[in-house]
């Protein structure tokens, strides 16, 4: 382990998890949002002001602090860890992850993180022979130091767990926790809580949507160093994380499978986009026999502890508003051409997009993008 890079005190966590648990606050925005004012307890004061400053009308919800220590008490007796971005046990290439959760939730062994982590993901109806495989390469990659990561889905992620829980397995969940799913994984969850580790970013009691997936889907790729894929249909949540994983600069392989079958359409079109083609767990050791060394295991940068960041003029942005609004719409543009194309500072810019998503009228887009709702 290393030496911690930050005291986080249980004010502190507190804090944290009322901002990053506060409407309209993502973790870009809770990163912003520490640059500009130092700490979560001053971001918290002034909110309603930057929302307000955004055009919203009814209060922002930030969650009472009665409501944030349940949730510690409630993690607390679940034998559950909360781990802050900037601590030592938070994991480190997920650390290098633009959108990297301030706050992640572990129950089990958080020390698997610190190794290095390899993701299989693939089909929910996977054939016989997909399980086969992604067990078969779960196994010889856990053998080999590897922590195996999959999403505790049926079909490929179980088999993958399954394969790897001897030697070390971690599952992303896409709601809270503390909640199992799918339900026929009761037993392999309660496997992971004993001997691997289960994470989430969500808060507890939190079930599955739709939406939650593919969030999960980006912290599958952001722990791991690569990404496996064993059987996808061309449009699945498997091309998603390959997708993730390559735009946050992980190795990106697949398993080749026949024509034919629909499930391989999606490994095969990866191989051909120039994915790693991987027949055993030694096609995917070999390439990753360096990544342990790469910046992405580099220690953060940031640790979002330091004193407030220098604001912009208020008469600029009061000034600079109406040219941002105007110059946004509901097709994503890049910030940096919204700030080219505005003739503003970045600065100004970055604040009124701030005062905008807080107020619900932004969204943010992967690869630095943004749009009005």
């Amino acid at each position: 382990m290393h030496a911690p890079q930050s005291q986080f005190t249980r004010q502190d966590r507190m804090d944290w998890l009322r901002l990053i648990r506060t409407e309209n606050v993502g973790p870009i925005t809770f990163a912003r949002l520490l640059e500009r004012f130092g700490t979560a307890a001053a971001a918290l004061a002034a909110l309603p002001d930057l929302a307000r400053k955004g055009g919203r009308q009814q209060p922002l919800r930030i969650p009472p602090k009665a409501e944030i220590e349940r949730e510690l008490a409630a993690l607390e007796k679940r034998g559950a860890r909360l781990i802050c971005k900037g601590e030592a046990e938070y994991p480190r290439p997920l650390a290098n992850v633009d959108d990297a959760p301030p706050v992640l939730t572990v129950l089990g062994f958080p020390a698997l993180l610190a190794r290095p982590c390899v993701g299989i993901v693939g089909a929910r109806n996977a054939s016989i022979v997909g399980r086969k495989m992604a067990e078969k390469l779960a196994h010889d990659l856990a053998e080999a130091g590897f922590t195996v990561v999959s999403g505790l889905a049926r079909g490929i992620d179980t088999a993958a767990h399954e394969g790897s829980l001897a030697k070390g397995t971690a599952a992303v969940v896409a709601g809270g926790i503390d909640i199992i799913y799918p339900p026929e994984n009761e037993a392999l969850y309660r496997e992971l809580a004993q001997r691997g580790a289960i994470i989430a970013e969500s808060p507890l009691g939190t079930e599955p949507q739709a939406r939650h997936f593919p969030r999960r889907n980006r912290l599958i790729s952001g722990l791991s160093l690569g990404v496996v894929v064993v059987e996808a249909a061309l449009k699945s949540g498997s091309l998603i994380t390959a997708r993730f994983a390559a735009e946050q600069g992980r190795d990106v392989f697949a398993v080749p499978g026949s024509p034919l079958d629909p499930r391989a359409q999606g490994c095969n079109r990866l191989i051909k986009e120039g994915a790693g083609l991987v027949e055993t767990a030694e096609d995917v050791i070999l390439a990753l026999r360096n990544a342990s060394l790469s910046p992405l295991s580099e220690p953060p940068g940031g640790l979002f502890r330091g004193g407030p960041g220098a604001a912009p003029d208020e008469k600029m942005v009061d000034k600079a508003r109406a040219i941002v609004v105007e110059s946004l719409s509901p097709t994503p543009v890049l910030i940096d051409e919204l700030v080219r194309g505005c003739q503003l500072s970045a600065g100004v810019v970055l604040t009124i997009l701030l005062e905008l998503e807080l107020a619900g009228r932004l969204q943010r887009h992967p690869g630095g993008r943004v749009s009005l709702i």
